[in-house]
């Protein structure tokens, strides 16, 4: 008994220590779990690691995209006024309608999935909610509710220009449509309150608010400006946390002219009635001030309405009076007497032999009207002789006489960086034959447009001096410099003053109380083979003679009719143009009989209050 208990327990014992040699299944599960939790954040940090340290651009842009935000500064462009401050060219709030086509879409899909989810959702009155909706803001911007559709049907578009430059009560009008998608915001458009006076001086802006005409667009930099803008920082609820970048922008300028206001609507009003009352193609006018060259007017005819250019042809926004050349016939007749004073070939007291009034040069005849036989250089421009200027134009040498056209501008530009403006027509040549130098001197074989015509005479109004026109208003005086002697040209002013005195070509340019000196110029235009019919009348002048002050040009193209002569057409609107303006300024009457009335009327007061 004793040994089978002995040998029971040996068993018990051997059966104890096989089970506790057997490994613990939780043990195992402890070290995988630990494992894998190890794994798990060992990679997590290899990770973050490459993300962060490796190739973190992904995620800042990801991060910026949320947080970052670029505000531009609002800029409104400057002011075009005239040298007296009235505003033409001025910046007014308007605004935007624009469209998110992806939201909008959206919106339809959320609708079709409430129908979906909600028996009671009425989808088809929502549908024609929407849909009057979307009618009205058609009706409202005039614009077809198909085409509006199709304009803001792509999805994957977040942002689609519905129309431009809205005024504040349409675009409330909209905003009360509360149009999913549809969004409004700030901007400005350009108004012009001269209108069409001013249109070809100032020109207009583009839907951008970017100059494309005119000053506008000469000077589109310093009116516009540069935007500044602040890069900022901002938190969940949008509000801004970090300033982080800030760039200055520029300031616009505005810009002061050298225009009249007053003096550019009054030769607007008599060009129009001109070219009207003559059925004429075309007209332009251009007043200069002679001892400055600042442009205080500078228009045309047709014009257009800048406010307002639906359907206007682009001959009517073309600047005329800097782009289109035309040969000047006998307004330029005085630089053929000017270079034989200067020259010394002929003096002011000259007799000049146009008998038998026609003569050969090569194998062409030049001619005048009739014989006016031998007459001075005062008869030679009154009567406008053509033998009489081709024979001065022929007593100097050729380089001499060509270089008096360079000397008073007509080969080159005004100076008053126009836009679109041109050189003029002329064709140098190496050999001169006698009846191109004549034709020459009589304004024929060149062309030159009003604006380098009106520079022309405010050298002559101004005693010989030569400075480049401007139409910028600046302290800054502009260089000058001496072409003809100041005697010359006050003996050639004198000789034009009798071409509207009595009997004179242009009777009909007198002003007033003032004292005029100009010349007529009626040229036929070129055609394919010699010249056509249709005629170009120039009347140029400045005044008061004993003290100039303006110079005016005068062109009306193609008059119809029986009035086809610059002194009967181009010479009454320098007139009127020339009095008003003179008026305007403040110059004081120089002609001798006005004066002499007026100490008339001096006497007879103090005689009146004498008796008294």
């Amino acid at each position: 008994m004793s040994r089978v208990s002995t040998n029971t327990k040996n068993k018990n014992r051997t059966n104890q220590a096989k089970v506790n040699s057997n490994p613990s299944t939780s043990h195992w599960r402890f070290v995988v779990v630990v494992g894998g939790i190890i794994l798990v954040f060992v990679g997590l940090s290899i990770r973050a690691a490459y993300i962060q340290v490796v190739s973190p651009d992904l995620l800042i842009k990801r991060g910026d995209n949320r947080t970052l935000r670029t505000r531009d500064n609002p800029l409104h462009r400057g002011l075009i006024v005239d040298r007296n401050g009235q505003q033409l060219a001025v910046s007014v709030p308007v605004r935007a309608i624009w469209a998110d086509p992806k939201a909008i879409a959206q919106s339809i899909k959320e609708a079709e999935e409430n129908a979906k989810q909600d028996p009671s959702f009425d989808l088809k009155a929502k549908q024609y909610e929407v849909s009057k909706r979307w009618q009205a803001l058609a009706e409202v911007l005039g614009q077809n509710l198909d085409e509006l559709k199709e304009k803001v049907s792509n999805p994957e578009k977040r942002f689609v220009y519905v129309q431009r430059q809205v005024s504040h009560a349409m675009a409330e009008y909209v905003e009360e449509l509360k149009l999913t998608g549809i969004y409004l915001r700030d901007e400005s458009r350009r108004y012009y309150p001269s209108g069409e006076v001013s249109a070809h001086v100032v020109g207009f802006t583009n839907v951008d608010d970017a100059g494309i005409e005119g000053v506008e667009k000469l000077y589109n930099k310093w009116l516009a400006g540069a935007q500044g803008s602040r890069k900022i920082r901002r938190d969940g609820k949008g509000r801004m946390v970090e300033l982080i970048e800030f760039e200055e922008g520029k300031k616009p300028q505005n810009i002061k002219l050298t225009i009249d206001q007053r003096i550019q609507a009054l030769a607007y009003k008599e060009l129009k009635q001109a070219v009207q009352y003559y059925k004429a193609t075309s007209g332009s006018a251009v007043v200069v001030a002679v001892n400055t060259g600042e442009i205080l007017a500078l228009v045309n005819s047709p014009s257009f309405n800048p406010n307002n250019r639906a359907g206007v042809s682009a001959h009517r926004i073309r600047n005329r009076a800097v782009t289109d050349a035309y040969e000047p016939g006998s307004s330029v007749k005085p630089l053929a007497v000017l270079s034989a004073l200067e020259f010394g070939s002929a003096q002011a007291d000259s007799l000049i032999d146009t008998s038998p009034g026609w003569m050969h040069l090569g194998g062409n005849i030049v001619r005048d009207p009739r014989n006016y036989g031998e007459i001075d250089l005062t008869d030679i421009i009154r009567k406008s002789s053509n033998m009489g200027i081709s024979k001065l134009a022929l007593s100097v040498p050729k380089e001499f006489f060509l270089d008096m056209y360079y000397n008073v501008g007509l080969m080159s530009d005004s100076g008053a960086n126009l836009l679109g403006e041109t050189n003029g027509i002329f064709n140098e040549s190496a050999r001169w034959s006698d009846f191109e130098l004549s034709t020459l001197s009589f304004g024929y074989g060149i062309s030159v447009t009003a604006l380098q015509l009106a520079r022309m005479y405010s050298i002559l109004g101004d005693g010989g001096i030569r400075r480049p026109l401007s139409i910028i208003k600046t302290a800054t005086p502009v260089e000058s410099e001496r072409v003809i002697s100041a005697q010359s040209t006050q003996q050639i002013l004198h000789m034009m003053e009798s071409v509207t005195a009595q009997d004179g070509s242009a009777e009909q340019a007198q002003v007033p109380g003032y004292r005029v000196a100009g010349k007529t110029g009626t040229s036929r235009k070129a055609v394919a083979n010699g010249y056509g019919e249709e005629y170009v009348n120039i009347f140029a002048g400045v005044a008061p003679v004993s003290d100039p002050q303006l110079a005016v040009v005068i062109l009306i193209n193609e008059p119809k009719g029986e009035l086809y002569y610059a002194g009967q057409t181009a010479a009454p609107v320098f007139s009127k143009i020339m009095a008003a303006s003179l008026q305007m300024l403040n110059v004081p009457p120089d002609d001798k009989t006005v004066s002499s009335l007026a100490g008339s009327v001096v006497e007879v007061d103090k005689e009146v209050q004498n008796a008294g």
